[in-house]
């Protein structure tokens, strides 16, 4: 898995411990001016929550295979997050440094320190773990693993990997589609619902993700039972 565990902690420079967030009144009070007098205004922010419909399967297999997805989904979710965040960071530094030497140097200084760090955890992903974060680094990064690779290593290493990727079912091309690919719908649907539910800190995709057009694709005939794996 060394191929997909290169990209995921490249950009995990640190893990920095995060504070229960306070709840804040939303209540806003505006003021209108009428004529010299101040009248207050309240208003209440809601965020914007999605309808989720109910899920129907096929059979008892299909609702297996979406169990296992949700779970395996969870777990790589936040690897993908963070991937995310990283790679903003990164570019950030990057930029700042002017010569490639400098460029390299950092390279490698954070290279080793996620290797040190964060490698014992993510070799114990499974193959279809691996292939959902390759999925789901491509939906908030809103590039693929393979052009990640490319672009901050090199052309030839890129090729490396996913040759290697593509003899464990692995694609470091595969983008994430769920208005093509029902497996990606669902994979979304679980999201969904774990941001409702709290499960997962919500983080925009990279690109604009149509749900209600991916429900209305998918939604209305129940989820297949999914290809079975391994792994």
């Amino acid at each position: 898995m060394k191929y997909i565990i290169y990209i995921a902690l490249f950009f995990s420079t640190a893990i920095f411990a995060q504070e229960d967030p306070v709840k804040q009144d939303t209540t806003q009070v505006h003021y209108m001016i009428i004529e010299g007098d101040s009248i207050p205004i309240t208003s209440v922010e809601l965020n914007e929550v999605l309808v989720l419909p109910n899920l129907k399967f096929a059979n008892r297999d299909a609702r297996i295979r979406y169990i296992i997805l949700r779970r395996k989904t969870l777990k790589v979710y936040p690897y993908a997050k963070l991937a995310a965040e990283r790679l903003e960071e990164l570019q950030r530094r990057i930029g700042t440094l002017k010569k490639k030497r400098e460029k390299k140097k950092y390279a490698k200084v954070i290279q080793k320190y996620i290797e040190d760090e964060f490698s014992a955890e993510l070799k114990k992903l499974t193959k279809t773990e691996g292939q959902i974060l390759v999925k789901l680094i491509h939906r908030q990064t809103g590039k693929t693993t393979f052009n990640l690779i490319k672009e901050l290593r090199s052309g030839w290493r890129a090729f490396w990997f996913n040759s290697t990727a593509s003899l464990f079912d692995i694609s470091l091309k595969k983008e994430f589609s769920p208005i093509d690919e029902e497996e990606d719908y669902l994979i979304e649907d679980i999201l969904q619902r774990a941001f409702q539910n709290e499960q997962l800190d919500r983080q925009k995709p990279a690109f604009e993700i149509d749900f209600y057009a991916c429900v209305n694709k998918w939604g209305k005939s129940k989820p297949k039972t999914l290809s079975k794996s391994k792994s």
